[in-house]
């Protein structure tokens, strides 16, 4: 290694991305739903003590009853219309699919991507899938991405929905695959030290986020926000590996990302997270 690539190397590891703290505003909720009235009134009343953490004075609630729409584009112009910081609803809504855990139903999937409103997921109210605590509160909430660093809205969202005096997870599970898939190619380069390699990617790849956590450790106790800031940074099989982590710190909302700026379909392994994770609520944003 020459003397200049050792000063770019050190350079670039000293270039460390800083996170800054914005507390997104949510000051009308909207509420969508295919239930009776009676039964309306009652999940909606549940929901808001679940988000009492983001149901401040000023913050407005509305219903929109299944009645109300029939069709996906109906519902799109609805959402419009109100004008929502945040819409709630539940997996396979107008559908009864629910019974079939193989998508989120068809007005799900395009709300989700049609819009740049976060929408929280609940579990379906007739499935009987939800965990005990699953509406108790938010004090045990968690958010995972491909790429957590330098990714402020989603920490920003997910310390928003993290009651007082709870636990917010910041995770970053690195894709154990694509780690083999390259430490393969490199064991057939004889100029490489395939152990050596191993160990300074494994290194470098998992510094880079934790740096980062750290950075939103230290404005979160700047702030002085009544949330605890926990850090988990791993490798694995990316979808196991979050199953277990969720069943493991008993999460209430697992907050992640869903639009991707290069394509129609829901980003990374968002679709397959929702889909299968139907025992909590699931915040996309």
């Amino acid at each position: 290694m020459t003397r200049i690539d050792q000063f770019e190397s050190a350079f670039l590891s000293a270039d460390k991305v800083a996170y800054h703290y914005e507390r997104p505003a949510i000051e009308h909720v909207l509420f969508v739903n295919d239930l009776d009235a009676d039964a309306a009134a009652s999940l909606l009343e549940q929901v808001r003590r679940f988000l009492s953490v983001v149901d401040g004075d000023s913050t407005t609630w509305s219903r929109l009853d299944g009645s109300s729409f029939e069709t996906v584009k109906q519902l799109l112009d609805s959402v419009e219309q109100h004008e929502p910081d945040l819409i709630v609803t539940y997996r396979h809504l107008h559908s009864s699919a629910w019974q079939w855990p193989h998508s989120l139903g068809e007005y799900l999937d395009v709300l989700t991507q049609a819009t740049r409103v976060p929408v929280l997921v609940l579990p379906h109210p007739d499935a009987d899938r939800a965990l005990p605590h699953a509406l108790a509160n938010t004090d045990r909430v968690m958010a995972i991405t491909d790429h957590i660093t330098g990714d402020d809205r989603l920490i920003n969202h997910a310390l928003r929905f993290t009651d007082r005096g709870g636990s917010c997870w910041l995770t970053h599970v690195e894709p154990l695959s694509t780690f083999d898939r390259y430490l393969g190619a490199i064991a057939k380069i004889p100029e490489i030290d395939t152990e050596s390699a191993r160990e300074l990617i494994e290194r470098q790849l998992l510094k880079d986020p934790r740096d980062y956590i750290h950075s939103c450790q230290k404005t979160i106790s700047d702030q002085a926000l009544p949330v605890v800031l926990e850090e988990i940074v791993t490798m694995g099989r990316r979808l196991s590996e979050y199953r277990r982590l969720i069943d493991e710190h008993d999460i209430d909302l697992l907050v992640f990302n869903t639009l991707d700026e290069d394509q129609l379909a829901m980003h990374g392994l968002a679709y397959p997270l929702a889909v299968e994770l139907r025992q909590i609520p699931l915040l996309m944003l």
